[in-house]
């Protein structure tokens, strides 16, 4: 999976120096293992599992980019295959994206997942905090 997250920028020749993500523990050791997502990672992701998702790109002397999320490794519908279920939500707001580079696939999972932040957070919120998360999620 870690060769995955890094493949669209190994086509340009560009990486990034740490894990893709890594397990995260209950007694507040944040990269606990046995579950990495990185080179040397080898554990097999097991239902019940917590882990981050964060890969990035840093730009030497100029900007880093870095979306981190935990997620939870849940069973798929479809029999045999697992999941992840995003449990850290956090809107990515459009006005940092360059929607030109992304493809359609792409463009969707960005609406859907913000869309999901919204409908979890929004009842939670003060309709002017609703508004701005609105304003937030959606262009």
């Amino acid at each position: 999976m870690d060769s995955l997250a890094r493949l669209d920028l190994w086509q340009y020749g560009l990486d990034y120096g740490h894990s893709t993500g890594h397990g995260v523990g209950y007694f507040l050791s944040v990269h606990e293992g046995p579950r990495t997502f990185s080179r040397s990672g080898s554990a097999p992701l097991r239902v019940g599992m917590v882990t981050s998702n964060e890969p990035g790109y840093y730009k030497e002397g100029a900007y880093g980019i870095r979306i981190e999320n935990l997620m939870l490794v849940v069973e798929s519908e479809t029999k045999g295959f697992l999941e992840f279920e995003t449990l850290t939500l956090v809107p990515i707001p459009h006005n940092l994206v360059d929607f030109d580079l992304l493809d359609n696939r792409e463009k969707a999972w960005l609406q859907n997942y913000n869309q999901k932040v919204f409908e979890k957070m929004s009842p939670h919120l003060t309709a002017e905090e609703r508004n701005r998360l609105q304003s937030i999620c959606y262009c």
